[in-house]
């Protein structure tokens, strides 16, 4: 097994030492966004039946976009209003840490299944919500996991807001 699937294997597994691996690694920052996309592109042939092939094209742009918004929130609320004392990060350590957390996104393809697409996609989103929460705390270097949660749960609510209203000045439902 190469080295990518089985870094994708491990952060799907939530093996927080992989993600441990990839924030120290500046060179897996193609892995990570290949990772985003390959799971973007999950979502969107998993919901084509809802969405259609534009679905996947914009699921697919709206991933990446919306992998740094949250990348770059993590670390600005990681390290500007909730850091521990030994928190050092860097946007490229998130980048590369929440990149990867979305390795469990690529079970959203079998959202084609009949009748299968809203268990697999919630699924999948909570299951990456867990992986977002160990990324955010081996890339910021905490030791408590609730600060972890606190980051996430805060990022999430505002790139959804963003989301949102993106998405209805666009026009279209966002792909869940």
């Amino acid at each position: 097994m190469n080295t990518f699937t089985n870094r994708i294997i491990r952060a799907a597994k939530l093996d927080a030492h992989l993600y441990e691996e990839v924030e120290a690694d500046k060179g897996t920052m193609r892995q990570a966004m290949a990772v985003v996309v390959l799971s973007s592109l999950a979502a969107g042939i998993g919901s084509i039946s809802n969405l259609g092939i534009a679905g996947v094209l914009l699921g697919t742009v709206g991933a990446l976009g919306g992998w740094y918004v949250w990348a770059y929130l993590a670390y600005f609320i990681g390290t500007k209003f909730l850091p521990e004392p030994q928190t050092e990060a860097d946007l490229g350590q998130l980048l590369r840490t929440t990149g990867f957390s979305s390795s469990p996104g690529l079970i959203r393809i079998l959202g084609l299944i009949p009748g299968l697409g809203t268990l697999v996609f919630t699924v999948a989103s909570i299951w990456m919500l867990v992986a977002m929460v160990i990324a955010v705390r081996q890339a910021l270097d905490y030791t408590a996991t609730w600060r972890a949660v606190v980051v996430c749960a805060i990022g999430w609510i505002i790139q959804t807001l963003i989301l949102v209203l993106l998405f209805s000045l666009l026009g279209g439902p966002p792909a869940l």
